[in-house]
């Protein structure tokens, strides 16, 4: 049975997943990865970009409706209006810039505070795993912090 809330597109039930970051941690790199199979190796800020993919969730086919988010400051504000709708995030940080590390747990504070009870699903994911000599946050710390989100902790297979 779906949620009363749930959407379909061409029979498919879609699900709206957000990503979120701060900008340059690889947001869209890794968005058009999973979607095209084509890797990115610049970084062009993203305002907001909207992909598709049809996957297998919880045995079904489905349709995940993927929100590529801004991760500079300037576009925090829209971020609430991703969170009221979104019905799971990828937070998402790189292991060589400390803050973005900080802001995924400002992040899922900011989920909290938006979902309030909410059970929401979720996953951080490590990034930039490639540039392991320019590493500053250490895997375990990536753990730790999704285990403290209570979350699956990922690192996306190298390009």
């Amino acid at each position: 049975m779906h949620p009363p809330t749930a959407s379909f597109l061409g029979g498919l039930r879609m699900y709206k997943i957000v990503l979120l970051g701060e900008g340059g941690v690889g947001k869209s790199a890794l968005t058009m990865q999973f979607v095209s199979h084509c890797f990115l190796d610049y970084h062009d800020p993203t305002i907001e970009d909207a992909y598709q993919r049809q996957a297998v969730i919880d045995g079904e086919s489905g349709l995940l409706d993927i929100l590529d988010t801004a991760g500079q400051q300037e576009f925090t504000a829209m971020r609430e209006q991703y969170m009221r709708s979104g019905e799971g995030f990828v937070i998402m940080y790189s292991i060589t810039d400390r803050q973005s590390f900080r802001e995924a747990s400002q992040a899922k504070e900011q989920i909290e505070r938006v979902r309030r009870s909410e059970e929401i699903p979720m996953v951080l994911v490590a990034n930039k795993i490639d540039l392991e000599s320019k590493r500053v946050v250490t895997t375990e710390e990536g753990q730790a912090l999704a285990h403290e989100f209570d979350c699956p902790f990922l690192k996306p297979p190298l390009p």
